[in-house]
């Protein structure tokens, strides 16, 4: 596809290095050093300027191009360079809009404006630490198939009768749910049968929310529902997650230093607590007794507060931090420490994106229906959709010569969930879920040697 980009902040970045390969991409960036460093790192075509300027959007190519990605930090202009683009006659528009006022009425800007895909990355973090709520024991959780199959992280701790089990022995106890990939000692692989389970390891398990829940309790993972959150922070991530949260049965605390801010969280939602002080102040957390709730989140605008937040509530031993952590460069420096759960709005929107763009792809040319990657990007896993001529298809799964490092995780047919074994084969417009360290897989068929 001819896809064109405004914006080359982190999330245009990564998207122009996650979709050049399969697609010819056009950058317009305002900042030229910027984009000289994006074109040096990737395969691309690029123009300084304005991405709400016509004249810009005409010489990108806009007029013919199949996609239109708005992700600039401005509201304004992603929403302007997005209709605009569409008049022009690109096929799809995505904009990244982040204020309330428009996004509290996304439809009708969607609606109205011709704009295909309108993505708050504030709300997308709500929405994910919602799920995380909903799952208390998981570090991390993605959904595929419509939702219907969720692949949570977990991690073994002492004592856990998952330790020292063999994969085949999990298999036999644990039928109903799949462990797709693990990281112990810092490596992270694909599990064979032989494969031994060990304390400290991070799992990652596919299965419905019904098996997940039975395998939960099977497991040693007492059902334990959160029932008192305490968020730190008042900012928009923290609205979009207290209008959700405010639904279910749960108690709500927030911690907000500016009194404007705190002041309108209590007027929106008055049934939650809203304390006006620094969420830094230890003293100020024991006096609201941050020691007694279910989940604490950290959820300020400032990373270093909100990891030395989640660390402190860990050492009181609350069952589930989340920390948010907006500088994607910290990452791979918080990998090994000792944090339950991070929440990186622009790695969540990027994925958001790239799935939609690759669906449509589907349409055309890639039968990637879906693209997550996880274990610190080391582990792929992708929904195809299977096409009538592939190679793949009506052979017993035992006897596909596949690739090393790769696992056939579910196939959707019809309404028909299945966790496959050896006997089990695979029929044309099936969705099959493959797990993988390989990378840049585009169809089904590139699973086999």
């Amino acid at each position: 596809m001819d896809i064109v980009i405004i914006g080359g902040g982190k999330v245009g970045e990564i998207l122009c290095h996650e979709l050049a390969l399969e697609n010819n991409i056009v950058l317009i960036e305002a900042v030229p050093e910027r984009l000289e460093r994006i074109i040096n790192k990737t395969d691309i075509t690029g123009l300084v300027g304005d991405g709400a300027d016509y004249d810009n959007l005409v010489e990108a190519g806009v007029e013919t191009c199949d996609m239109f990605i708005a992700v600039t930090p401005e509201d304004e202009t992603n929403i302007i360079s997005s209709i605009i683009a569409k008049q022009l006659g690109a096929k799809y528009t995505i904009a990244r809009v982040r204020n309330p006022k428009y996004t509290n009425h996304i439809e009708f800007v969607r609606e109205s404006l011709g704009i295909n895909l309108v993505i708050n990355p504030e709300m997308v973090a709500a929405r994910y630490i919602t799920k995380s709520i909903e799952f208390p024991h998981s570090l991390s959780i993605e959904q595929f198939g419509k939702g219907r199959v969720n692949m949570v992280e977990l991690e073994i701790k002492a004592g856990s009768p998952l330790a020292d089990q063999s994969l085949s022995q999990f298999r036999q106890e644990y039928g109903e749910v799949l462990i797709c990939a693990l990281t112990h000692a810092k490596q992270t692989i694909i599990p064979s049968g032989q494969t031994v389970l060990r304390v400290g390891d991070r799992l990652y398990v596919t299965g419905s929310r019904e098996d997940l829940a039975n395998f939960y309790l099977k497991a040693g993972y007492r059902e334990e529902k959160i029932r008192s959150v305490l968020i730190i922070g008042g900012g928009r991530v923290t609205y979009y997650v207290l209008h959700l949260l405010s639904k279910m049965d749960i108690d709500l605390k927030v911690i907000e230093l500016n009194e404007e801010r705190a002041l309108d969280l209590s007027h929106r939602f008055p049934q939650v607590v809203v304390i006006k002080g620094d969420g830094m102040d230890q003293e100020l957390l024991l006096e609201e007794r941050i020691e007694g709730f279910d989940a604490v989140l950290s959820l300020t605008g400032i990373d270093e507060e909100n990891i030395i937040n989640s660390m402190y509530a860990l050492s009181l031993g609350i069952k589930k931090v989340m920390t948010k952590v907006s500088r994607t460069g910290l990452l791979k420096i918080l990998g090994d420490s000792d944090l339950q759960a991070i929440v990186t709005p622009k790695r969540l929107i990027t994925n958001k994106i790239l799935r939609y763009v690759r669906s449509l792809g589907n349409a055309t040319a890639s039968n990637v229906e879906a693209l997550i990657r996880i274990a610190d990007d080391e582990v792929e896993t992708l929904q195809f959709f299977v096409k009538e001529n592939s190679r793949v298809l009506n052979i017993k799964l035992k006897d596909l010569n596949t690739k090393d490092n790769l696992l056939i995780a579910y196939i959707m047919r019809d309404d028909q969930l299945i966790y496959p074994s050896g006997e089990d084969v695979i029929l044309a417009n099936d969705h099959v879920l493959i797990v993988t360290k390989h990378k840049s897989f585009s169809d089904i068929d590139d699973i086999l040697r």
